[in-house]
């Protein structure tokens, strides 16, 4: 009697009764029955039908009780539906589509697959590990289906390597909730275009900000797909390009002036490239020594350090102006990496500047993008991108759950 309670606690059995529950040797064995006071429901649009013939019986993987697996037992009935006009399965409430589990232990499973790897999931639960694969792609499959995607208008654009070898993926969020919205493989335009085909034009239309690193092939999609949204270069990768330009010049000294240098410049990398109230104080008093030579790395620090104000503007006009003088102080600094960061800033310039009319930028999608590499790495990597894209949906997309009887965790 206490297991039947438990089991009726967990899934709906309206139309259905438990006719007995038995100990085997795999665990505990729960045989459903149909109860006929009820008449059977279309598998597809879920309205009464008029009995045909029972099925096979098949078996149903359940949450464990106590730490006993549970599986459950039934024959499907097959139904003549007047609605859909054809023969169907019988909706059976418990059943996670097609699979051979529960909607509930499903949940179960995916809940537990957002803490630990899923090769873990699978073995606390002595199930295989493309039942936990199973479950999560149930619970995602809902999520996706059922989600609000209303309101979004400023959304950023990144992509997120996938393994060695250039194979990448292209991350799509939204920048004020912070979710996951899309994942794509590869970081192509038609990989971008399928993100905006998803998207619809409608909502397309309605965004109002787009944030991307200086990528040609996301470029020219978002140009076509989405002209009412104001495109926004992200400020953190144009800095990434700036501190490899500062490093090329350290780099490109070094080898200029050979050995004797090398052992000057040993260990200053990032007293270059850090910000300067970060430096300890050792790093400080190296600094001093440095900028008291004549190093071509020290005008490519001074060229970083001055580009940092172009940031602290609040006017666009003002930001312009200054941005024109610093381009005139990287292209006469007669360091070839700064005058090409220089010339790539000078390409670009007006969406550049357009952060300082809508001042939107992936700081938080880089933080994501960092929680997804976690994600794999405690997955022990994805073999392939389906199941990795699933896992990132199921982490990082705040999907909605499937209604159950019962909540788990």
């Amino acid at each position: 009697m206490p297991i039947k309670s438990l089991i009726r606690e967990t899934i709906s059995l309206q139309g259905f009764r438990i006719e007995s529950v038995d100990r085997f040797s795999f665990g505990i064995g729960i045989k459903i029955v149909p109860d006929y006071r009820f008449n059977p429901r279309c598998g597809k649009c879920g309205k009464p039908g008029k009995y045909r013939d029972s099925r096979n019986e098949r078996q149903f993987k359940h949450v464990p009780i106590w730490g006993i697996p549970v599986m459950l037992s039934y024959s499907p009935r097959r139904v003549y539906c007047n609605h859909c006009r054809g023969i169907y399965v019988e909706s059976m409430p418990w059943a996670a589509g097609k699979r051979r589990l529960t909607a509930a232990f499903a949940c179960y499973l995916a809940t537990w697959a957002r803490i630990l790897p899923w090769i873990e999931v699978a073995r606390l639960f002595q199930c295989a590990w493309g039942t936990v694969s199973s479950a999560v792609d149930f619970v995602v499959k809902y999520g996706l289906e059922n989600r609000d995607l209303s309101g979004i208008t400023h959304i950023g654009i990144d992509e997120i390597s996938r393994k060695r070898g250039h194979q990448y993926l292209t991350n799509v969020y939204d920048l004020q909730t912070k979710k996951l919205i899309w994942s794509g493989e590869g970081r192509s335009s038609e990989t971008l275009s399928q993100f905006f085909d998803f998207l619809g034009e409608e909502r397309a239309s309605q965004l109002q900000g787009i944030c991307c690193d200086i990528w040609r092939p996301y470029i020219k999609v978002i140009e076509e797909k989405a002209p009412n949204a104001v495109l926004v270069f992200d400020k953190f990768h144009i800095i990434r390009h700036l501190m490899n330009a500062v490093d090329q010049v350290r780099r490109d000294e070094i080898q200029e002036k050979g050995k004797e240098h090398k052992e000057l410049m040993k260990h200053t990398r990032y007293i270059w490239l850090k910000n300067p109230w970060n430096l300890t104080d050792k790093q400080k008093s190296r600094l001093s020594t440095l900028e008291r030579l004549n190093l071509k790395i020290n005008r490519a620090y001074l060229l970083k350090e001055a580009f940092r104000n172009f940031w602290s503007y609040s006017k666009p006009g003002w930001a312009e102006k200054y941005l024109k003088k610093w381009f005139w102080w990287a292209t006469h600094s007669r360091l070839k990496p700064m005058r090409d960061f220089a010339w790539l800033i000078r390409r670009h310039e007006k969406n550049i500047l357009s952060y300082f009319k809508v001042p939107i930028h992936n700081g938080s999608v880089e933080g994501l993008n960092n929680k997804a590499k976690i994600i794999s790495h405690k997955a022990y990597g994805f073999r392939s991108a389906k199941n990795y894209i699933l896992n990132l949906y199921h982490c990082m997309a705040d999907l909605p759950q499937p209604k159950l009887v019962h909540t788990f965790m």
